[in-house]
């Protein structure tokens, strides 16, 4: 069960949720104290918990004709077990949640139950914004920028038009890695009926969104505050992962693959020059 649980919080997605939540934090309050210690911990295991528990139980019969299920890029959990993840999602998430919201303002109740939202929204039965073509990657995205505009709501930040472009190029970010994410799983997913970005516009137009998303983030990053407009240059990386399959068809859009795998690196090496350039800005702005 156990092994289940933590197969199906995907961990090498743990660092993107809670680094987003506890670099805002830090950067807006200058220190370390409980909030942000329970906040980054409760974005790091319960709200992956939450989130990937609940899309491999409703996902469960599309998941049954995909070959990446089964490992790090998501579980495939048995049928016994689906339930007891949903009562493990709820009841790791509840504690941390009523901290939160004891120590918040309405403001960023509203920010945090947004986030929430769309962590069940996404998957659960009746709402499945997962299977709302172009929803799906904003939902998605939000789920990654959603814990920084919190931290930085509940730290009580000025959001100024450097930060708004930052929030902007991370959203873009987030919503041309879903789209891309999307791509390899159209043939599964038509199999299964499940509607996306992807089966809807195809796997090729969806390729070319997702670079020209990425590329427009790092046009926005350029309007960010010094050495923000540094961080522009990440996004060509990305870009780069995707543009091999620039052509690629429905028929053989399982070969992106290749690239998502590529993505899932990646994101370690530019989590690492952010962070690096977060310091920096620390320095310069103390």
């Amino acid at each position: 069960m156990l092994k289940a649980l933590f197969v199906s919080s995907r961990p090498l997605s743990w660092v993107n949720t809670a680094f987003p939540f506890a670099a805002a934090y830090l950067l807006a309050t200058r220190g370390v104290d409980v909030t942000l210690v329970v906040g980054a911990l409760y974005f790091l295991v319960p709200y992956n918990l939450a989130m990937y528990g609940i899309n491999d139980v409703f996902d469960y019969e599309s998941d049954l004709r995909n070959p990446r299920k089964g490992g790090v890029e998501g579980a495939l959990l048995d049928r016994r077990v689906h339930r007891p993840t949903i009562i493990a999602a709820i009841v790791t998430n509840v504690p941390f949640l009523v901290y939160l919201v004891a120590v918040g303002s309405p403001l960023s109740w509203l920010v945090l139950g947004v986030s929430v939202f769309a962590v069940v929204a996404y998957s659960a039965k009746g709402l499945r914004f997962k299977e709302r073509p172009f929803l799906d990657s904003i939902t998605s995205s939000t789920h990654f920028v959603s814990p920084a505009v919190y931290a930085l709501v509940l730290a009580g930040a000025t959001f100024t038009p450097q930060l708004w472009a930052l929030l902007g190029a991370f959203f873009l970010w987030g919503a041309a890695s879903h789209a891309f994410g999307a791509v390899q799983d159209v043939v599964a997913d038509r199999e299964a009926d499940i509607s996306s970005i992807a089966t809807v516009i195809g796997a090729r137009a969806t390729v070319r969104l997702a670079v020209i998303a990425y590329l427009a983030g790092g046009a926005l990053l350029l309007l960010t505050q010094w050495p923000g407009p540094l961080a522009a240059v990440l996004v060509l990386p990305y870009a780069a992962v995707c543009a091999p399959f620039w052509n690629v068809s429905d028929a053989g859009s399982e070969i992106a693959n290749r690239g998502w795998r590529r993505f899932l690196l990646l994101n370690f090496v530019t989590g690492f020059v952010v962070t690096m350039l977060m310091i920096w800005f620390a320095y310069l702005t103390r």
